[in-house]
């Protein structure tokens, strides 16, 4: 049947995570620096995800507003939602919701670079700072990135793989806000 296929594809996911562990680290850590610098300077994260990365940012949502293991306050987020039948109501939204010092996170593919940029020249003309996650491949979307921004770009071109660790990032930021926040939970590791 498929089982060497189900298999083949816990090996190479566990391939790429692995890889990224130290690829990423440096970016994933800055990531968690600006987000806990706008949540607790007062500011909130305004999160969309373009394509399938939709789903994601509404997790981040979720884990900074309800906590990810462990009780907490919530933390100011707002979510984004593209609309089909309106292209520019995210960047509307982003106008009419988002202020100065507050954080854009981008998440998702990149096969749109104009809707990325766009987004990300919004951000800074409202002096936000933007985490964008990427694949491989968003170097339009780098290029309007700010030395102030944060790129987490996964080294791979396969949306299922980047998905995957964009989903993995996103915990580590989560996770590594609740250590700042409430101080480290050994006790979780195992559990």
């Amino acid at each position: 049947m498929l089982v060497h296929r189900v298999q083949q594809q816990f090996i190479d996911s566990a391939d790429l995570t692995y890889q990224c562990a130290e690829a990423l680290g440096a970016s994933v850590d800055a990531a968690i620096g600006a987000l806990l610098a706008t949540v607790t300077g007062g500011g909130k994260v305004v999160a969309c995800g373009l394509g399938s990365g939709g789903v994601l940012a509404q997790l981040l949502v979720a884990h900074l507003v309800n906590g990810l293991e462990r009780e907490r306050p919530a933390l100011p987020a707002l979510l984004l939602q593209p609309d089909a039948g309106a292209p520019d109501a995210v960047l509307r939204q982003l106008g009419a919701l988002a202020a100065a010092e507050e954080l854009l996170l981008l998440v998702g593919d990149t096969t749109e670079p104009e809707r990325w940029q766009a987004l990300v020249r919004t951000a800074h003309e409202r002096d936000m700072v933007v985490v964008a996650l990427t694949g491989l491949g968003a170097g339009a979307v780098a290029r309007v990135l700010r030395d102030t921004d944060v790129h987490v770009a996964v080294p791979h071109t396969r949306l299922t793989r980047v998905h995957e660790v964009h989903h993995l990032v996103l915990n580590c930021m989560c996770d590594g806000i609740d250590a700042q926040l409430l101080g480290d939970a050994a006790d979780l590791e195992n559990t």
